[in-house]
């Protein structure tokens, strides 16, 4: 028959059974932690398998609005903005009869891959001046992967603006060209984004830093990223041209620039 344990044996089987308990809840956290990590890199994986854009909730994604930090501060528009309320960016003539809109976020991984194949393209087509490019601007991966990269980066942005279009241009190249891993928050760092503007020339004037380092843009950048989430277009990168959407993606790898310029010319009417 077995017997009732002591009340010095009870004492041990309760602090075992709560050490048990604590190291449980840690192994569910921790597995947790691993799939949304795991998550997010499939996405990338797929998306370049697949070519799909890198999908996002737009209608969860409104966490930039209630950042407190951009709800507390004026509202300052950077010189050179666009379109509603200052939240587009456009890049080439002005008045060019043909749109190319881009979606991206500055840590979405697969608007990197997009940017290295096919950046240099686009700055291409607007050189004629029948193509302009307006840039939609989204921070939702703050709030898929933690921390605050996408929203620090696009308020570092519209202090490039500010500076003129074409360093705007200069620094999201430079942006995408050292974006972190997608498992790290490297943009969400004032003095690293900072140092990745020191590679545009003449962009890092007294102004520039202290707009980057005071974050004067980012109740702009909250805009921004709300008109992203309120656009209607679920991933990244996302391409239209005259409101056609691009394939960006054929197979395991990104459209070549041949196969992109066409399909912008025949979306356009500029075959």
């Amino acid at each position: 028959m077995a017997q009732a344990p002591s009340k010095q044996q009870a004492k041990r089987i309760s602090a075992r059974e709560r050490i048990q308990e604590a190291q449980r809840r840690e192994q569910q956290a921790a597995k947790r932690r691993q799939r949304i990590v795991v998550t997010v890199s499939a996405v990338v994986v797929l998306a370049l398998a697949g070519g799909v854009a890198l999908a996002v909730n737009s209608a969860s994604g409104k966490d930039d609005k209630a950042s407190s930090a951009a709800a507390s501060a004026p509202l300052v528009v950077p010189a050179n903005a666009s379109g509603p309320d200052g939240t587009v960016v456009t890049y080439g003539k002005a008045d060019a009869p043909h749109t190319m809109a881009i979606y991206e976020d500055f840590r979405c991984p697969v608007c990197k891959h997009f940017e290295a194949a096919n950046g240099e393209t686009v700055r291409k087509l607007t050189e004629d001046g029948r193509i302009k490019v307006e840039f939609h601007l989204a921070a939702f991966l703050d709030k898929n992967l933690g921390g605050k990269g996408s929203r620090t980066a696009l308020a570092a942005v519209g202090a490039a603006l500010n500076e003129g279009v074409d360093k705007f241009k200069a620094f999201h190249d430079v942006l995408y060209a050292n974006q972190p891993d997608e498992r790290e928050d490297g943009f969400g760092d004032v003095d690293h984004l900072l140092d990745l503007a020191g590679q545009v020339p003449g962009l890092k004037t007294d102004a520039f830093v202290k707009a980057v380092t005071d974050r004067t843009y980012a109740p702009w950048a909250a805009k921004v990223s709300d008109a992203f989430n309120d656009s209607g277009v679920t991933g990244t990168p996302t391409v239209k041209v005259d409101g056609k959407q691009i394939t960006l993606f054929a197979g395991n790898a990104v459209v070549p620039p041949e196969q992109f310029t066409a399909q912008v010319k025949q979306a356009a009417g500029l075959q």
